[in-house]
């Protein structure tokens, strides 16, 4: 019954829209040591924003309802971004699933969008990103459009993680060929049960992405496999799919050398008053952070191991604390030479705004003139 299961969920997974054509497969990346190069060699930073909503009920990111596609793209690009992180759950990959049309306005921005599914939209988003040179990271968010789940899956480890696997075989063939998809972040912020190393097939996140990333790069060897951390590791608390801890002694193990690429997220203080933010005076805070971050990441770009990608980090600024927070992490991504993304471009984020305000036009200067410094130039065309 249990492979019965699994074969029927499998086949409800498929897509049953076509396939894109296929490009000339070139324009990826692939690393060497902390670095992430391009084609000739030349090394390359992704330094970017997130623009959620395809994980979500609204099924399609968010904006839509105010301005055009078109034009928020164009925008990303004026600000000098040179990738978009788009986060999405596995809802719309289901055959037939559509945008909530609350979040959507046809008849004024966005009349090409209509009558698309969710999935169609992601096609014409990576489609405009490709026509302005900017290039596009996948990140598989959520299970479903219901919320975050600790683990990769919710319940049913071997059954849903079939279906994990054969939804990002399916997105990958996809956009095989079209370079302009560049990476894919495995999971989003693991935590609470999530393991690493201790060989436990249910909760070590390490041999979950092993499995997912070989499968991804038997359809393309050529994407880069991000892989998040976790929260907890040998009892060292960190922010979810932040502690790369871990990834020292158990290192995440890939068939294609040169395509691994680690995560973290990092958050200031007004999200959550991590130890490290507390008796600022006897810790010298900022300067404390740095130290922080060398021990629970950093060392991975630091030692030479593999790149650090900073997938999330993002404040309203409303604290003293946490504008020197961003100052000193922006800094350190300069020294350090990494990649990132910016949360996020969305004004609707809770706990951190965004790059825009609520107008969904205006820019948010305080943020954009602490990112601005850090950014790289667009990557050459594929």
């Amino acid at each position: 019954m249990r492979h019965l299961l699994i074969l029927g969920l499998l086949l409800s997974s498929a897509c049953t829209e076509v396939s894109r054509p296929a490009g000339d497969g070139s324009g990826y990346l692939h690393t060497q040591g902390s670095r992430i190069l391009d084609s000739s060699g030349k090394e390359v930073r992704l330094t970017g924003v997130n623009w959620f909503g395809f994980e979500g009920p609204s099924r399609v990111p968010y904006g839509l309802h105010q301005r055009s596609l078109g034009s928020v793209l164009d925008q990303v690009k004026s600000l000098g971004y040179n990738v978009l992180r788009i986060p999405y759950s596995n809802d719309i990959l289901r055959p037939g699933v559509s945008p909530d049309p609350t979040y959507i306005n046809y008849s004024t921005y966005n009349p090409e969008l209509s009558g698309l599914t969710s999935l169609q939209v992601l096609d014409k988003l990576i489609d405009g990103a490709r026509e302005r040179g900017l290039r596009v990271i996948l990140d598989r968010h959520r299970p479903d459009s219901s919320g975050q789940s600790e683990l990769w899956y919710r319940s049913n480890r071997a059954a849903e993680e079939a279906v994990w696997i054969e939804d990002w075989k399916t997105l990958v063939r996809r956009y095989k060929g079209d370079a302009t998809v560049v990476a894919v972040d495995l999971y989003n912020e693991p935590h609470g049960a999530a393991t690493w190393g201790d060989g436990n097939l249910d909760t070590d996140w390490r041999l979950a992405a092993e499995r997912v990333g070989n499968a991804i790069l038997e359809e393309n060897p050529h994407l880069l496999i991000i892989v998040g951390g976790i929260e907890v590791h040998e009892g060292q608390w960190y922010w979810w799919g932040g502690n790369q801890r871990g990834a020292r002694a158990f290192p995440v193990r890939l068939s294609v050398p040169g395509q691994l690429v680690y995560s973290t997220h990092d958050y200031p203080e007004s999200v959550f008053a991590q130890p490290w933010f507390k008796d600022k005076a006897s810790t010298g805070y900022p300067a404390n952070l740095p130290g922080v971050w060398d021990a629970t990441w950093g060392y991975l770009a630091k030692e030479d191991i593999a790149p650090v990608f900073v997938g999330e980090f993002g404040s309203k600024l409303e604290l003293p604390s946490d504008v020197q927070w961003m100052q000193t992490l922006t800094g350190y991504i300069r020294d350090n030479r990494l990649s990132f993304t910016f949360w996020c471009l969305n004004p609707n984020s809770s706990d951190t705004g965004g790059l825009l305000k609520e107008d969904w036009v205006t820019v948010e200067q305080a943020k954009q003139n602490l990112v601005a410094p850090s950014l790289a130039p667009l990557l050459p065309p594929p």
